[in-house]
C-alpha cells in the first residue's frame, strides 16, 4: 500500500490552503493526503484522496490555559510554544498518533517550525514550505536543516540573495503554485465588474492575513489622480480623519478577484502570495506596498520583486499627493510585462507534486539523494 503524505496547513490567510489544494489535485489518486489544519472552511474543493483533520490552533487561546508560566523563556529553536496550553497538547497528540498509525512517507509543513521539528523528532521526513523573510533564526534554521527538501511557491528569480548554493540544491521552485493564473480578457473582465472600457482604473488590493491599507492614505492617493477610478478590494483600515474624494470606492471582499486584476490599468497591493501571483500572471503595472508580517515576510518578498524588476516598491503607502504622483509615475515607467509573466511557471502544481513523489520514492530507498526540481512539459 502506498504510504500517505501528511500536510500541516497554517490557517492565517488562504494562501497556505490554496497551495495545499493545488498539490492535492496534482498528486496521484492512489496517494492518500491527510491535512491537519485549525480550520476546514478555507480550502478550495479537494480530491477524494484528501481529507482534513481539524486540530486546535497552535497560537489562539481558548480560555483553558495556565497563566502562571509565561516567565519561563522560550528556546531559540521554537517560535510559539507557550506552556500549559491543553489545546496545543491535543493538536500535537493528534498528529503524533497519526504518525504512528499511518507511517507517512512525508510530512509537508506550510508552515510551522514546531510541526516540522515534531516530524523530525518522530522520525518522519518532512518538507518545509519556504517563505520569504528574515528567517535566519534558530527556529527556522532547525526546520530547514532537518528537512528532506524545501518547497518554494514562487519562481527561482525571487530567491533571497542570502540563500546559498547548497540551500538552493534542496529547493523545488514552483512559481504560481496554488493560484489560478489564467488571465481573463480585459474588456470581458471589466464588464463583469462594472468598469467602463475607457476608464483609467487603479486597483488597490490587500489579502486576508492582515487589516488592509489605511483609508486616509488611499484617499490622498485618489485625490492625487482625480481622473482615475480607484477601486479597493479586500480589507481597508478605517481612519476617523480620512476625507475621501468621489473617485474611490471600497468593495470589500469580492468573488472573482482575478477579474479586478485583469481589469486594472495599475495595481497597488500588498505582497501576499496569492496577490503576487495574480498580478504577475496578469502582468499589470504594479506598486507593491508590503504589510507587516512576522519575520518581515512581505518586506523581503517586495524587495525580491523590485530586485527582479517586476514591481515598483514603496515601504509604506505614500503620505502626500506629490509622493503618490511620483510612485505612480515610476510604476508606469518601469513596467516590464514580459518579465512579470516569466515568473509564473507552467503547471506549477504538477512540478511540486512530481518532485514530492520523486523525493518520497528516493527517501525510502536504501540509497537516498535529494532530487532536483522537475520540469513538466505542456
Amino acid at each position: 500500500m502506498t504510504q500517505p503524505f501528511g500536510y500541516f496547513v497554517h490557517h492565517q490567510g488562504r494562501g497556505h490552503a490554496e497551495r495545499c489544494a493545488a498539490i492535492a489535485h496534482a498528486l496521484p489518486s492512489e496517494r492518500r493526503l491527510v491535512i491537519f489544519c485549525a480550520r476546514n472552511d478555507i480550502f478550495p474543493t479537494l480530491p477524494t484522496n484528501a481529507e482534513i483533520v481539524v486540530v486546535p490552533s497552535l497560537f489562539e487561546a481558548t480560555g483553558g490555559e495556565a497563566t502562571t508560566m509565561d516567565h519561563v523563556p522560550t528556546p531559540s529553536t521554537l517560535h510559539c510554544a507557550p506552556l500549559g496550553w491543553p489545546s496545543i497538547r491535543r493538536a500535537m497528540a493528534t498528529i503524533v498518533a497519526w504518525f504512528e498509525s499511518a507511517d507517512p512517507a512525508l510530512m509537508i509543513c506550510d508552515v510551522s517550525a514546531e510541526i516540522a521539528q515534531l516530524a523530525r523528532i518522530c522520525s518522519v521526513p518532512h518538507v518545509m514550505v519556504l517563505q520569504h523573510g528574515d528567517r535566519g533564526d534558530a527556529g527556522h534554521q532547525a526546520a530547514y536543516d532537518g528537512a528532506a527538501g524545501l518547497l518554494a511557491p514562487f519562481h527561482a528569480a525571487l530567491a533571497q540573495p542570502e540563500w546559498n548554493a547548497v540551500f538552493h540544491t534542496r529547493i523545488c521552485f514552483a512559481g504560481g503554485l496554488g493560484v489560478d493564473t489564467r488571465v481573463a480578457e480585459y474588456e470581458a473582465a471589466r464588464q463583469r465588474i462594472g468598469v467602463g472600457a475607457n476608464e483609467d482604473m487603479i486597483l488597490v488590493m490587500a489579502g486576508g492575513g492582515g487589516n488592509g491599507f489605511s483609508q486616509a492614505a488611499l484617499g490622498v492617493g485618489a485625490r492625487s489622480r482625480p481622473g482615475a477610478r480607484w477601486i479597493t478590494i479586500g480589507p481597508v483600515e478605517r481612519d476617523w480623519h480620512a476625507t475621501e474624494p468621489g473617485n474611490i470606492e471600497h468593495r470589500g471582499w469580492v468573488d472573482g478577484a482575478a477579474d479586478y486584476v485583469a481589469s486594472a490599468d495599475l495595481v497597488v497591493s500588498s505582497a501576499g502570495n496569492t496577490t503576487c501571483q495574480q498580478v504577475l500572471a496578469a502582468s499589470r503595472p504594479w506598486l507593491v506596498v508590503p504589510e507587516w508580517r512576522y519575520f518581515d515576510e512581505q518586506h523581503r518578498k517586495a524587495e525580491a520583486l523590485a530586485a527582479a524588476g517586476v514591481a515598483c516598491l514603496r515601504p509604506h503607502l505614500p503620505s502626500s499627493a506629490h509622493a503618490w504622483q511620483r510612485a505612480l509615475d515610476e510604476t508606469l515607467a518601469g513596467h516590464r510585462p514580459d518579465a512579470q509573466r516569466a515568473l509564473i511557471d507552467r503547471r506549477p502544481a504538477e512540478i511540486a507534486a512530481a518532485w514530492l513523489e520523486q523525493l518520497a520514492t528516493t527517501l525510502w530507498r536504501k540509497t537516498a539523494e535529494i532530487p532536483p526540481a522537475l520540469t513538466i512539459g505542456a
